[in-house]
């Protein structure tokens, strides 16, 4: 029995591909679970490295928080606090004045900045220049 070319490309271009097979000597089952298994491998690979991506972007996300902490705590209230409560010739109303200052993160960053020298006269210019106004 001969082939007839023409009834082969038939075959190929209209995407049935089982005459095709079969003139191969392929078993169509088998050349589908090869297929499939390599899909398989290619999600799983791509499901490890989405995985990964994620496993990393968690690392560096925990690493900034954990800056962010350590920072928040150099600045935090009670370490104002703390250093008010060190320095001396302190009055009553400056004090105050300087734990409602101390809402202010920028103010907190400020005041642990200057050098402790410079902390009393920092403070009492602010407080001078709220009651200018």
């Amino acid at each position: 029995m001969s082939v007839d070319p023409a009834f082969v490309d038939e075959d190929v271009s209209s995407g049935s591909g089982e005459d095709v097979n079969m003139l191969d000597g392929h078993n169509k089952r088998q050349s589908t679970t090869t297929s499939s298994g390599r899909r398989k491998r290619s999600r799983k690979a791509t499901g490890d490295a989405i995985v990964d991506a994620m496993l990393e972007i968690a690392a560096a996300s925990k690493m900034r928080a954990t800056a962010i902490m350590k920072n928040e705590d150099r600045f935090s209230i009670s370490k104002c606090i703390k250093v008010l409560d060190e320095m001396q010739g302190v009055d009553q109303r400056l004090y105050f004045f300087a734990l409602d200052l101390f809402e202010n993160p920028n103010a907190r960053e400020t005041f642990i900045a200057l050098k402790s020298e410079k902390r009393m006269i920092w403070l009492q210019g602010k407080f001078v220049l709220p009651s200018v106004q």
